[in-house]
Parts: structure tokens; sequence; C-alpha cells
């Protein structure tokens, strides 16, 4: 069966999961969702993040320096992980996944080369990659963000979505 997956930083909401679904609406598709233990933050790009998307609070705790242990930035992914994976199976569609290291692009590399390697079951490929983040002013204008990233290094489709919005970012 084909493969989607979904890279995500957070729990995967209805609309997100409406979304990706009708991306093969006529196709059997299984779900791989990785989500990244977010351990190591920029600072800077994370204020003018939350600063630019008006969450002030956010950004003072940033400036604080109230950043997750790793043993909580694992916990919290896990959770949010298994958030996304009950999200899909509600909507009745079959999903797995695992928590990734705080930069995703190299586990989704791994993932992509080993359903889609010379000789794999042409049934098993991944049909495409759906990046589901909130905005980053700073990636997303630079083209540094995990989206832009997996279309230079990947050769399947890469879609990158707005949490909870119907917005594609380009």
């Amino acid at each position: 069966m084909p493969t989607t997956i979904i890279l995500t930083e957070d729990t995967l909401t209805d609309t997100d999961v409406a979304h990706v679904l009708s991306m093969h609406p006529d196709q059997e598709v299984r779900y791989r969702v990785l989500v990244p233990a977010d351990t190591e933050r920029n600072l800077i790009t994370s204020i003018i993040d939350h600063v630019g998307t008006g969450e002030l609070r956010e950004a003072w705790d940033e400036i604080l320096g109230k950043e997750p242990t790793p043993a909580q930035a694992t916990a919290t992914a896990a959770e949010q992980l298994a958030g996304s994976l009950e999200a899909l199976s509600a909507a009745g569609a079959r999903a797995d996944g695992t928590v990734t290291d705080d930069d995703p692009v190299p586990a989704l590399r791994t993932v992509v080369a080993a359903h889609n390697a010379p000789g794999a079951d042409d049934d098993d490929r991944v049909l495409d990659v759906v990046v589901v983040t909130y905005p980053h002013a700073v990636e997303d204008t630079f083209h540094s963000d995990w989206a832009s990233r997996a279309r230079a290094d990947l050769k399947v489709p890469v879609l990158h979505l707005l949490a909870g919005t119907s917005a594609i970012v380009d």
C-alpha cells in the first residue's frame, strides 16, 4: 500500500486530517507520521515567530529560557504523535508514526529512501510528504523550513500546510 508521510510539529487537528485525507480520495493510502522532539530552538527565530503571530507570552517565555528538557520535549512529541494517530484513525485512515530527533529532515530522508529504494515494492512507495507547521516568519521567508529542505533533498512531492488552516505555503 502506498504511503504518505506527514511531518508535523504539533498534534494534527481535524482540519489538518481532512486536508491530508482529501489528497488521495480514491486510493487506499497508509500514513506515516513523524513528530520531532523540539529540543533545540533558535532563540532569535523563535522570538520573531512568536511576536509575528501575536504570541507575546510565548515570546517572553523564550526570552526567559523556558525551554523544555530533552525528556520533556520527547514526552510532548510522543503525546502529539499519539493524538495525531488517534485523529487519523478516527477518520478511518491507517497510520503509524515515530518521534524523531529535533531536526526531522534526516529521519524523513531515511523513511523515503527505505520505501523508494531501487528494487523496493512499487505498492509500498512514498507518494508524497505533507509538512504541517505553524507559520515561521524567518524559516518560511528564507526557505530554510522543513518543507523547503525536504523539497531540495527528496524526489517526491512535498506540500506545506499551515496547521489548522487550509493555507498552503509555497
